[in-house]
């Protein structure tokens, strides 16, 4: 149930904000999809623990690049 709706705020954030803000994610899947993709795999603390390190490894200074959950 939790997980649902974690992905609900994430599918909203895809639509709704996701395209305002532009392509800025360094890895592929982006983070949105990675962390869609962590809850449907994982526990529910597990999950949300990957989604939460990949968010941080997003920025200027790491290389990015393949990144499966």
């Amino acid at each position: 149930m939790i997980g649902r709706l974690l992905i609900g705020l994430i599918r909203v954030y895809q639509i709704c904000l996701a395209p305002l803000l532009g392509p800025r994610c360094r890895f592929y899947p982006s983070c949105s999809r990675y962390a869609v993709s962590c809850l449907e795999t994982y526990p529910i603390p597990k999950a949300i623990s990957k989604s939460t390190l990949r968010i941080l490894r997003c920025n200027p200074w790491h290389p990015g690049g393949v990144d499966l959950p």
